[in-house]
């Protein structure tokens, strides 16, 4: 069935091939982009679930204990691509992408379920944890059987224009996982939000997965795997094959340190960083930021595709590379300008533009204390709000001491940018994610074209997933300890120091890139 299956597509016309890889597109990237989406939502949500997952005592160290736990699941990928590329290429690419998708559906699902740190303690961080590694090990296997899926029913001549598609899910996941967040906060009040509506994001993600689990149900195998197969040309053990043969685990590492490891760093710097710097590093209203990535996202995913089909021209490697320089190159002067565009000293305020207020609330923990909040509100001229809340903890006696003085106010700030200076972040984010679309759009095709079809999806999958879930999903915790160490030394720049992790990774990347990959697109048909 499956011999006479490849021999149908061979004998089909470009015009009902068109067709049939239409609804192979859209079956494998509504599968995929869903993924994205339930993966990407911990991260577009760190800042609140930093909050309910961890101990509040230290709010710097629970973000970065969020982050790290986001971190975990990209680190665990690459076990994902190991365990599901094995059985894609022994079984085949379609069964595999269903059960990966049931996977990180449930474990999304069940995220918004968790009970709350002032609930069950330590477990709550625990239960997270487990949840993200299964999302991790899901996504490991996922994107490798959509790419090579895609590519495998591709023509030759279009193979980066039609695998493109996919590289655009990652981004379109992130940017409906915004949407949706900001949908939730504008049908709730702040205090349902962070009551209980943070949830929602997570238990929406059940209902599009069953949608996706019934279209990918009756997909089709490839054509190159489903001949393979009847001709008994798969590989009975695709991790030996992969990584015990000197010549194929040469094309692996070069895929990684070449190629993977470079664009993994600029595809969560343009996305991930940028979203954090702007929350974290600028103090920006988070749910301006939210319409920010999500306005920049919007225009940039189109060029996901562009740059794959011009690669299809001009071929995957001098477009990846030039991506790479220009980064390195450009991202400290965009995250310069980036700080800067919200500078006050040059501002004025407006006429009775200082409001201030102090309340008082009891203590959770302590009955005989108190929160002091003293909130205040400058509006500037220009439009800029800046409100900021300093909390002191005071006692019966007055304000709690620790170590003879009085214990620092914990300081929380929000700046809500004018119409000027978020369309101009708008446009600089805007740039970071053209830079991603460069290394992106592209790589999927570059990476199938170097694998024969019998270990495929193992040999595409680590690379991809080392390069991205390590290098790439590192980046937030690694990029904000940066900053963190910058401030704390007195640095001049210290809000642009986390910028080295990813402009030395990509430079490495870009060197070996450009002595040893080759110029010219493979052919995929053996």
């Amino acid at each position: 069935m499956s011999e006479q299956h490849h021999d149908a597509y061979d004998n089909m016309t470009d015009k009902q091939k068109n067709r049939t890889i239409w609804s192979v597109i859209t079956a494998s990237s509504l599968g995929t982009l869903i993924e994205w989406y339930d993966f990407y939502i911990f991260g577009s949500l760190a800042i609140v679930l930093a909050t309910k997952f961890f101990p509040a005592d230290n709010p710097t160290a629970a973000f970065l204990s969020t982050l790290a736990t986001f971190a975990a699941g990209f680190v665990v990928r690459p076990f994902g691509a190991l365990f599901f590329g094995r059985l894609g290429d022994i079984i085949g690419r379609k069964y595999t992408f269903l059960v990966t998708l049931l996977i990180m559906g449930f474990s999304t699902f069940l995220i918004g379920c968790i009970p709350g740190y002032e609930t069950i303690g330590f477990m709550a961080p625990v239960l997270v944890l487990i949840l993200r590694l299964l999302q991790g090990l899901a996504l490991g296997g996922e994107y490798g059987g959509a790419a090579t899926y895609v590519a495998e029913y591709s023509q030759p001549h279009r193979r980066g224009y039609w695998t493109s598609w996919i590289q655009t899910t990652a981004t379109a996941g992130l940017f409906i996982s915004l949407i949706v967040i900001l949908i939730t906060k504008n049908s709730l009040s702040a205090a349902e939000f962070d009551a209980w509506g943070w949830r929602v994001p997570f238990w929406i993600s059940i209902l599009m997965v069953g949608v996706s689990y019934f279209i990918r149900k009756n997909m089709k195998e490839s054509p190159l795997f489903a001949k393979a197969k009847s001709e008994g040309k798969t590989s009975k053990n695709p991790l030996k094959e992969s990584f015990g043969n000197k010549f194929n685990f040469k094309f692996v590492l070069l895929a990684l340190f070449g190629a993977a490891m470079g664009q993994g760093v600029i595809w969560y710097t343009g996305q991930f960083y940028a979203m954090s710097f702007l929350q974290k590093v600028m103090n920006i209203d988070s749910m301006q930021v939210d319409y920010l990535m999500a306005t920049a996202l919007l225009m940039g995913t189109p060029f996901f595709v562009f740059f794959g089909w011009l690669s299809d021209k001009i071929g995957r490697k001098a477009i990846m590379m030039t991506g790479m320089l220009v980064a390195i190159l450009a991202y400290r002067p965009i995250y310069d300008s980036m700080y800067k565009s919200v500078n006050i000293e040059a501002k004025t305020v407006a006429e009775n533009g200082i409001k201030e207020t102090r309340t008082a609330a009891i203590h959770k923990t302590i009955a005989t204390d108190s929160l002091i909040t003293f909130h205040k509100e400058t509006a500037y001229t220009d439009g800029t709000l800046i409100k900021k809340d300093s909390i002191v903890h005071w006692s019966a006696t007055g304000p709690v001491m620790k170590d003879g003085k009085a214990e620092e106010p914990k300081v929380s700030k929000s700046i809500t940018l004018n119409s000027d200076t978020r369309w101009y972040l708008v446009f600089l984010v805007f740039i970071q994610v053209i830079f991603v679309t460069m290394v992106y759009g592209p790589i999927a095709a570059f990476l199938v074209e170097m694998f024969p079809v019998r270990i495929r999806y193992t040999s595409m999958s680590l690379p991809y997933h080392i390069g991205n879930g390590v290098f790439g999903g590192l980046l937030p915790a690694v990029a904000t300890y940066l900053v963190t160490q910058g401030k704390d030394a007195g640095h001049a720049t210290w809000y642009l120091e986390g910028l080295w992790y990813p402009i030395g990774v990509a430079a490495v990347c870009l060197l070996i890139g450009l002595i040893y990959l080759k110029n010219k697109n493979q052919n995929i048909h053996d």
